[in-house]
């Protein structure tokens, strides 16, 4: 989760929503690193959890990451643990909840739903209070 927060902390500076993902493959090594980056790219869909999927596949080739594990510092949305059900992440670890757009444990529960076909283990709260506090600082900044 470490490296998600950089990750992060990096998104923050470019003015993108600080949120990082790490995704590791079943042997423990780091496939990929990322952040938000839909200022950047112009693209609505380049969220942190996004990026990483799409990288990691293309790294190995596949379609599928099953046995791999992915870290965000914020719960994913809808749309994010869609494409973590279709590439069949084993693990999700987030940070902070997002009550107002989160997928997982609040929302829409994703992988509640009937008509997920893969759910991941979920383990939420990982370093919940400095991905909360890092949303806090950029919101705050932006939204006095």
């Amino acid at each position: 989760m470490e490296m998600a927060l950089e990750e992060a902390e990096k998104a923050a500076i470019q003015g993108e929503v600080p949120v990082g993902a790490v995704l590791v493959s079943a042997g423990g090594e780091v496939l990929v690193r990322a952040r938000n980056a839909m200022l950047a790219l112009k693209d609505p869909t380049a969220h942190a959890e996004i990026l990483a999927i799409r990288d990691a596949c293309a790294k190995l080739g596949s379609e599928r990451l099953p046995g791999c594990d992915l870290y965000v510092t914020l719960e994913p949305c809808a749309m994010c643990a869609a494409a973590i059900s279709f590439s069949r992440i084993r693990r999700l670890y987030f940070g902070a909840p997002d009550e107002k757009g989160g997928g997982v444990d609040n929302g829409v529960r994703f992988f509640s739903s009937p008509t997920c076909h893969h759910s991941p283990e979920i383990y939420g709260g990982i370093d919940e209070g400095r991905s909360a506090q890092l949303l806090r600082e950029f919101f705050r900044e932006r939204r006095p």
